[in-house]
């Protein structure tokens, strides 16, 4: 099968209602997305699957959802004002900003990483290699500078320095200022965990790759509080834990690895993605961090509030050690969409495209089918009546049995249910497999059981 591009999966999405370009009859608003019928249920399974397997199956573990909009000090606190810049650098002919880092990576094809580069070092490197504009082909661009990550707004009716306030970006500071909220409100003991869902905002200098990277975007934030001394033991915990969650969804271990952080910001112990290999190379899907009592030392220095947690045995008083696993919400969406996608020939010499999903992730579970709409399409309404009071079921009474079953297969359906005469006469159904295209015959009683039983994660 020929591997698809990032541009053949977004003009498939658009096509089959997976992802639409945002703002799209006003000629879009650039590097931003929206979630169509297919796939915002898609994105709301995966968001599903994480607080089943991180919050649901995990003892002490929490799920809160904080406002996007917080106390700007919290930004203070948590050094964004201060430090969350991207390094920039602009053509001077087409004007075309690329982020200095990306931009020598994409140029080298990965070869050399500029994470350890000083802005000095990349703008050498870059003059020093001849790289050219990939737009213009040029090769006259600006000095690197810092380009601000935050995107601000103003509360209130005047727009002054007193009111500004910001869009989070990211979703971790919630979990942080809420600490001592949970702590008290569960009465959990050292180690605990809160997670969250939910939207963050970064002014990015390169967005692009379709969803990859995005100015608006969902992270799904867990963060592990534990007694200094036990951080690195949870820290390697998580790493295998969240790979574990990929490779449960679907995504093949080959296609993922561990990249350690060559370089660690001061405060931290040690950091690693997990990445997965898109057609545009290996990129994070997953961060572990063990960011040690920084945070909470912060915001406890800012806030004037104490953050320290008393142990029920010993007394000893601490500011308990952090742990944060984040997966990018989008990221995992666009890796998934790419592993679903399947060509196969068919013994007749026609290709069939198929969504190869796990069935906990797909849209719909399954799609009822009347053979014939005129003789089974009431019987077949009310199966899919019944059904979708028990999960997401789609219903198709147009065109051949053939074509319909081809649309179930590109929207991902693990299951097709043809209504027929013998629904009419003795209550069975004939029940397709999406991925080996079998068919079996089931009683109606023995539908939803059989079909909740192969969609569990």
């Amino acid at each position: 099968m020929k591997e698809m591009t990032i541009e053949t999966l977004a003009s498939f999405c658009r096509q089959y209602g997976f992802i639409y370009q945002g703002s799209e009859i006003y000629g879009g608003l650039a590097n931003t997305w929206d979630y169509g019928p297919l796939g915002a249920r898609l994105k709301n399974n995966f968001k599903d699957a994480w607080r089943k397997r991180f919050i649901q199956e995990r003892n002490n573990s929490f799920e809160i959802d904080a406002s996007i909009l917080m106390h700007p000090r919290v930004w203070e606190a948590s050094g964004h004002v201060a430090s969350f810049y991207d390094p920039k650098i602009d053509c001077k002919h087409c004007k075309t900003r690329f982020r200095a880092d990306n931009f020598i990576s994409e140029a080298t094809n990965g070869t050399v990483s500029a994470e350890c580069m000083t802005y000095e070092e990349m703008q050498n490197f870059i003059r020093d290699n001849h790289i050219k504009c990939p737009v213009c082909g040029r090769e006259d661009f600006t000095d690197v500078r810092r380009f601000s990550q935050m995107f601000e707004t103003y509360r209130g009716t005047v727009d002054d320095n007193k009111s500004v306030i910001y869009l989070r970006p990211e979703n971790a500071q919630g979990e942080y200022v809420n600490y001592i909220n949970v702590l008290r409100t569960t009465r959990a003991k050292l180690p605990f965990s809160i997670g969250q869902v939910g939207k963050a905002f970064r002014n990015e200098v390169t967005p692009g790759n379709f969803i990859f990277r995005t100015i608006e975007f969902e992270q799904m934030e867990y963060q592990t509080f534990c007694k200094p001394g036990t951080d690195l033991e949870q820290y390697e915990y998580f790493k295998e834990y969240a790979k574990r969650f990929y490779i449960d969804l679907g995504l093949p271990e080959e296609k993922l690895r561990f990249h350690d952080h060559e370089k660690l910001v001061f405060y931290a112990k040690a950091a690693c993605d997990v990445e997965y290999k898109f057609p545009f190379g290996f990129s994070e899907l997953n961060g572990t961090h063990d960011r040690t009592d920084y945070d909470l030392s912060r915001h406890q220095e800012f806030s004037g509030q104490k953050m320290e947690y008393v142990d029920p045995v010993t007394n000893e008083r601490f500011i308990p050690y952090i742990v944060e696993s984040t997966v990018g919400v989008d990221r995992g969406v666009l890796a998934l969409l790419f592993e679903a996608y399947h060509e196969e020939e068919l013994p007749d010499g026609t290709i069939r495209e198929v969504m190869k999903f796990h069935p906990y992730l797909a849209p719909y579970k399954a799609t009822v089918l009347p053979l014939i709409k005129k003789r089974h399409a009431e019987k077949a309404t009310e199966i899919y009546q019944r059904l979708s009071s028990i999960f997401m079921v789609d219903y198709d009474e147009s065109g051949s049995i053939g074509k319909r079953y081809r649309r179930s297969d590109i929207c991902g359906t693990p299951f097709a249910i043809t209504v027929d005469d013998n629904t009419l006469c003795n209550n069975t159904v004939t029940i397709r497999d999406r991925d080996t295209m079998k068919q079996i015959t089931l009683s109606l009683k023995e539908v939803a059981e059989y079909i909740g039983e192969k969609i569990k994660f």
